[in-house]
């Protein structure tokens, strides 16, 4: 577990992105939004939902840095709304990732 939210605060990625992402932390609606990002009929634990979302947050971020022009601003800012939300679930109370 520990490794996981390791990882998820050693991620380098620009400055705007995280800041969005950390301002949309508080509008975050697990129910709606992991359903639709992880494209599963039930709602994954925070493990496995940071788990996929890393992944897809890992194609995003190649993406970007290579200019694909599939990539999309704000689906990597949704991605990493849900990552940040999914894995300070994961750290439990009082800790932060």
């Amino acid at each position: 577990m520990s490794d996981l939210i390791n990882f998820v605060n050693a991620l380098s990625r620009p400055r705007l992105l995280v800041r969005a992402a950390k301002l949309g932390l508080a509008d975050y609606n697990r129910a709606r939004v992991l359903k639709r990002l992880t494209k599963s009929a039930v709602l994954p634990s925070p493990r496995a939902a940071v788990s996929k979302l890393l992944s897809a947050e890992e194609s995003l971020e190649n993406a970007r840095q290579t200019g694909e022009a599939s990539y999309t601003p704000s689906r990597h800012v949704e991605v990493l709304i849900a990552l940040l939300a999914e894995a300070r679930l994961l750290a439990g109370p009082g800790l932060r990732a």
